[in-house]
């Protein structure tokens, strides 16, 4: 492993693997693998994209951003970033519509992102997930769903969700009869595990860098009980990192790898 530094947070990241020969000749007489299209006849994947442009607010940010790995927002403050990971994340951030201060304020950033996730809404039928990367993200998508849809029409999954009452919300949703009808989640909590088989659209407001996760967070709806096919739209802003990232995603790219290698600039270019 070698250990990384990101802003003022460090961790280990694995470059490599030992003994792989001999662990495999260990557990090969106890396990077998089978791969999920092996074995189960499930309905296919259809993917497709939403793009949309950057307003005025959001063009400056981005710009500044994307230059200098610092912004400047009128009243508010500075944005900076210390390593190309962060200054992604920030440039993501602004995509979404709000900015992370140095002071650790958040201000909400004018965006097409929102009417458009609304718009994608209106032309689909039954129960939806959607994901998002960032927790501004997920609060504000739960706001506007439950001004128009009513509150019993959401429920946030995240690392705030209560763990008493997240098995809950998996039963109301599974439930063809419920309310519930957006499940508005984060694929780091709600990507493993769970059982979402009622919906047959999951959209992506924001994406994240990890692949595993982003193929985590697909199969909840894409698992035994499917009898439809699932389909993923990716809302992004056009000409932005968020191309990127989901070009590399949709490639079965480790993100956060290729970033950390020597021609991690070419992310922000």
């Amino acid at each position: 492993m070698v250990r990384r530094n990101l802003g003022a947070h460090s961790f280990n990241q694995i470059v490599g693997y030992q003994n792989l020969e001999e662990l495999n000749s260990i557990i090969e007489p106890f396990s077998f693998r089978v791969r999920k299209e092996d074995c189960l006849d499930l309905p296919d994947k259809v993917y497709t994209k939403r793009t949309v442009e950057l307003t005025p607010e959001q063009k400056i940010l981005y710009e500044q951003m994307k230059r200098a790995a610092l912004a400047f927002i009128a009243d508010e403050g500075m944005i900076s970033a210390s390593t190309v990971l962060t200054q992604i994340i920030r440039l993501q951030q602004v995509c979404s519509g709000f900015a992370k201060l140095d002071d650790g304020r958040t201000v909400e950033v004018p965006t097409n992102k929102l009417n458009e996730l609304l718009s994608t809404i209106e032309e689909t039928d039954g129960k939806v997930i959607i994901w998002g990367n960032f927790t501004h993200d997920l609060i504000i998508i739960e706001k506007e769903l439950t001004k128009k849809y009513g509150e019993e029409s959401t429920e946030l999954f995240y690392g705030e969700t209560e763990s008493a009452y997240r098995q809950k919300i998996v039963e109301d949703f599974q439930d063809p009869d419920n309310p519930l009808r957006f499940f508005v989640g984060q694929p780091r909590t709600g990507g493993y595990g769970l059982t979402l088989t009622q919906a047959k659209t999951v959209i992506y407001y924001s994406n994240g860098y990890d692949l595993e996760i982003r193929l985590q967070s697909e199969d909840r709806a894409h698992r035994i009980g499917q009898t439809n096919k699932v389909t993923y739209i990716d809302i992004v802003a056009e000409k932005t990192i968020d191309e990127k990232v989901l070009k590399a995603l949709r490639n079965k790219i480790n993100i956060s790898t290729q970033v950390m290698a020597e021609d991690h600039k070419e992310w922000i270019i």
